[in-house]
């Protein structure tokens, strides 16, 4: 039962129906799943680990504003992990893995073409999943899952309209360098994509700036420095 109220409540902020800043009401919310306050509780004490909410002395428990800082850190992390995930593979990849990815991209091409943001979006996940598991690291994959946690709320706020094609583009170029069988390539082209993922965040907090906490700029520098060098 906790796990279910967790899981809903979870979905409902990371898809910004219940947005940044907003307090929960307990009372209704247990009213709306039809459960008593223990497991809403518990969810919600779960969700403050995961830095999703936060409970603030005499006020109630808030929805976090998302963290630009704790974004920055999660790319980079990414960034580091999953360019030398392709690049491992890049040297050993069959076409067993080739065909598993070509029709990951096949999906995704037809989530474009129906215009499903969330559609997209789970095969984005999977296509970097698909990745992960070939690698065969169970610590590299729960470090970059843990980092991605991080991520969550802001990837469907950018995966607009006009962003979906330029991701599956980018897709397209890490999987051509794996048919390849091109070690630096497939890095770079990994390293391309993320990067262009953290400089749209930093638009999206200049675009949303109340979903965001507060200096992100600041926040964000090392890695922007680190692009520029």
């Amino acid at each position: 039962m906790v796990q279910r109220v967790q899981d809903l409540i979870r979905d409902a902020i990371v898809r910004h129906e219940l947005k940044p800043g907003t307090f929960i009401d307990k009372a209704a919310l247990c009213a709306q799943l039809g459960v008593s306050r223990f497991p809403v509780s518990e969810a919600l004490g779960r969700l403050a680990d995961q830095k999703l909410v936060e409970v603030l002395p005499q006020r109630g428990t808030r929805v976090t504003f998302i963290d630009l800082a704790d974004c920055s850190q999660a790319m980079f992390i990414r960034r580091a992990l999953e360019a030398e995930t392709v690049r491992t593979l890049a040297a050993r990849a069959d076409d067993s893995f080739l065909a598993k990815i070509e029709q990951n991209l096949s999906d995704q091409r037809a989530m474009l073409q129906a215009d499903s943001r969330n559609g997209f979006y789970q095969l984005d996940l999977a296509f970097h999943d698909l990745l992960l598991s070939e690698l065969g690291f169970d610590r590299v994959q729960n470090a970059v899952e843990g980092a991605r946690a991080s991520l969550m709320r802001m990837r469907l706020l950018l995966l607009t309209p006009e962003r979906r094609p330029r991701a599956y583009a980018e897709h397209v170029e890490i999987a051509e360098a794996l048919k390849q069988r091109d070690p630096e390539a497939a890095g770079r082209a990994m390293e391309k994509h993320l990067d262009t993922v953290m400089k749209e965040l930093l638009a999206c907090a200049d675009k949303y700036p109340e979903a965001f906490a507060k200096d992100p700029v600041e926040a964000a520098a090392p890695l922007e420095k680190r692009n520029a060098g």
